[in-house]
This record gives structure tokens, sequence and C-alpha cells, in this order.
């Protein structure tokens, strides 16, 4: 896969991400969060993010994207390559965290299963932070001068 496609689709997944959490927190519906969006137990969430939470992550989602394509050199931060790479390090570095998780509700090790939230995490969450870990070091790697 060429660098800039690879580049480009990890970019529109965390922009897709964002676009996700804008509309959760304009559009919240009753409920939803122990529903899929945060872990819970016994069918009760374990946190109820603010709307103004669910926007900062929104936002922090869109700068990975611009990270990335900062790294990949589709943009420019006037930053030196060598530091854009090792923050994309970072960021996939702390992805690749988040898809093994905490050990108790979070990621492929966790404790805690049955719930709605824990499935879609085996399924889709850690699998996505475990894919885009590799795509953003992919990045970094293929754009470390």
């Amino acid at each position: 896969m060429a660098p800039d496609t690879l580049a480009g689709i990890v970019c529109a997944v965390f922009l897709v991400l964002a676009g996700w959490h804008v509309y959760m927190a304009v559009m919240p519906r009753v409920g939803s969060g122990a529903s899929g969006g945060v872990p819970s137990v016994d069918g009760k969430p374990l946190f109820v993010p603010s709307r103004h939470a669910t926007l900062a992550v929104a936002v922090v989602l869109a700068l990975f994207a611009g990270l990335v394509a900062a790294t990949a050199g589709l943009v420019s931060l006037g930053l030196p390559v060598v530091v854009l790479s090792w923050m994309s390090y970072a960021l996939a570095l702390g992805l690749f965290a988040r898809s093994v998780g905490e050990f108790k509700y979070v990621g492929f090790f966790k404790r805690v299963r049955g719930s709605r939230f824990a499935t879609l995490d085996t399924w889709v969450y850690s699998p996505l932070c475990l894919l885009l870990a590799a795509g953003v070091a992919t990045v970094a790697a293929r754009n470390n001068a």
C-alpha cells in the first residue's frame, strides 16, 4: 500500500471517529452510554461522559488525524519530521496500550465481560485500536528521515 494511501486511511478513520463523537455529543440518547459506549457493570455505566468531554474526545481524535497527516507530509505543521514521527510513535504506543487494556473493563484482556460494551470492545474497539496503532506506527516508520 502506498504511504499516502495508508496515511489517508488512518486519517479518515480518526476523522470518522471524531465525527461520531460530535454526533453523540449533539444528539445524545437517554441511556445510550450503557448500551455500548462506556464500560458497564450490571447494566449500569461506570461513568457518564458529559457533552463537553465527548466533544473534547472528538477534538483529540481530529488532532490525531492531523498528526498522522503531518507525519506523512500531507500537511505542514512546521515541526521537524523526526519530532512528528516520535509523536506518532507515542500515539501508536497509546493506541496499542488501549487495545491491551487495563485488565478489568477495557481491552483484549478484560475480566469483566457479558455487557454490550464488553462485546463491542472485544470485537470492534480493541481491534480498531490495534489496527490504528499499526497504521500510525507504519506511517511514522515510513516517514522518519
